[in-house]
């Protein structure tokens, strides 16, 4: 079915103001929140949605200015190019959110994450930038950014399902499925070549998706509302002894929790010492990781960091009541959130653990 250009305008003014204002919407969010954070994940999901504003407004021009036909391949290439750059913000993002699946979680937050996806952005970016300079109307042009915009959605729906299970938002996560499966299903109609269809299917998928990222950015406000623990780089930790009679006691300064209070904790012997091990591993050049003895491992000529993960536990315990109160914490709302702040497991799982604060946050006496 051919499609009039009253409608191709209608839906470029739809998208060039709708997606505008989701963008600011999110960078407001993030300007109140993200900013003091130091979080850039909501930057990315705002600049991907900027690219759908900008697709709807070459449209508006397309039609306004009355361009020649001839000159479509031109129009179809930006939206093409738009939309790779939509795909590469959003896998831009995913570094940035707390919650990641373990299977993944090495991969996105590798140093080579940058690389992994900017090649294939690269790959599709460059011959569709030569098929407009040549004016060649092959539709290879709309088809590799199909071929990116897969790879995110993969991505995608694995973290937005991680980031809303974990919060305890399970229909939210069914609901980003959908629009996940919505997205999908416009990505691949596109190859089918009916123009009306394709403007009701993108104007669904862009819509539901939106507000999905929408949700997710008011779950991570209402979980920061409800958690005063940072992330581990803003974290600062000083362990020292204080004389007390004629005894010492072990005490742990925390700084740069989010109510902007410091805390002074008094921690027992033992987990003060284990506490310790730890900053003085994070602090060497090297080896910074501590190693858990596994269960039923009775070598005597063996020697392990920790003993057992009971150690942990009531390390965490003791933090969590000098951070919060006794009887004034959770095991899922604050104990899971501080652990993450604080510890990092090996990537290859051979039962090592280290502090993820930076050394450079660190101090002892």
């Amino acid at each position: 079915m051919p499609i009039d250009q009253q409608t191709i305008l209608f839906y470029g003014w739809w998208q060039l103001s709708v997606c505008f204002f989701a963008f600011a919407a999110l960078m407001s969010i993030w300007w109140h929140i993200g900013k003091i954070q130091k979080d850039f994940g909501q930057v990315w999901l705002a600049l991907s949605i900027l690219c759908w504003s900008l697709s709807g407004g070459l449209d508006v021009l397309f039609i306004v200015n009355d361009w020649h036909p001839e000159y479509s391949h031109i129009n179809e290439g930006s939206r093409s190019i738009l939309s790779l750059f939509n795909s590469l913000f959003i896998l831009l993002s995913l570094p940035w959110f707390r919650y990641l699946p373990e299977r993944i979680k090495p991969i996105i937050k590798s140093i080579y994450w940058k690389y992994m996806i900017g090649l294939p952005f690269l790959f599709s970016l460059l011959p569709t930038i030569s098929k407009i300079v040549s004016e060649n109307k092959s539709a290879i042009i709309s088809e590799l950014d199909v071929y990116y915009a897969i790879l995110t959605i993969i991505f995608l729906t694995i973290v937005l399902w991680e980031s809303f299970t974990k919060r305890k938002l399970k229909s939210l996560a069914y609901l980003s499925v959908l629009s996940i499966l919505l997205t999908l299903a416009a990505q691949i109609y596109k190859f089918s070549g009916s123009e009306v269809n394709m403007i009701l299917l993108s104007a669904i998928f862009k819509t539901t998706l939106i507000m999905i990222f929408f949700a997710l950015a008011l779950s991570w406000v209402r979980e920061l509302s409800e958690n005063i623990i940072p992330s581990s780089n803003r974290l600062f930790l000083s362990l020292y002894h204080f004389k007390n009679d004629d005894k010492y006691d072990h005490i742990v300064e925390l700084k740069g929790l989010l109510d902007n209070e410091d805390r002074t904790i008094k921690l027992s012997g033992t987990s003060f010492e284990l506490l310790n091990k730890f900053v003085k591993a994070r602090t060497r050049p090297r080896e910074q990781w501590l190693e858990i003895k596994p269960k039923g491992d009775n070598r005597s000529a063996r020697e392990y960091g920790i003993n057992d993960h009971n150690e942990l536990r009531r390390l965490l315990t003791g933090l969590l009541d000098g951070i919060f109160g006794k009887n004034s914490w959770t095991r899922d709302q604050h104990e899971s959130i501080l652990k993450e702040a604080l510890f990092e497991m090996s990537p290859k799982r051979e039962r090592k653990i280290r502090l993820r604060i930076p050394p450079e946050n660190l101090e002892r006496s």
